[in-house]
């Protein structure tokens, strides 16, 4: 097992890691519509992609790419954000993996948040 850790995304904010590699696995923890920086973005389609392009920057750090990945989880704070985050989420995850969205209540200004799990084959 080993921690992913870029400085492209942003640092995490309690006990856990950007990534761990496991197994064949990557596994991204949950990334929220704030940049590296900490600069949160406003509208649920900006900060979807945002959450992407930090997704990306992880994947990256192991050599891989949002086409390896074969399952993520959206996290909304509103379901009724649905469309407007599918809209976004559609444009970048091409290879169309396995996905679940539930509602839930997200801290502060957040209103999407997305990990996913990449295979290195």
């Amino acid at each position: 097992m080993k921690q992913v850790y870029t400085e492209k995304a942003p640092k995490p904010v309690g006990p856990y890691s950007q990534a761990i590699k496991s197994n064949g696995f990557l596994f991204v923890s949950g990334q929220l519509g704030v940049d590296a920086q900490g600069a949160i973005k406003d509208t649920v389609e900006h900060q979807t992609e945002q959450c992407i392009l930090n997704i990306q920057h992880i994947l990256k750090q192991e050599g891989l790419s949002l086409e390896k990945v074969v399952k993520a989880t959206v996290y909304l704070a509103d379901m009724n954000d649905f469309q407007k985050m599918n809209s976004v989420y559609e444009k970048y995850f091409t290879g169309k993996p396995a996905r679940a969205a539930v509602g839930v209540a997200l801290l502060k200004n957040f209103k999407v948040e997305i990990e996913v799990m990449a295979a290195f084959e």
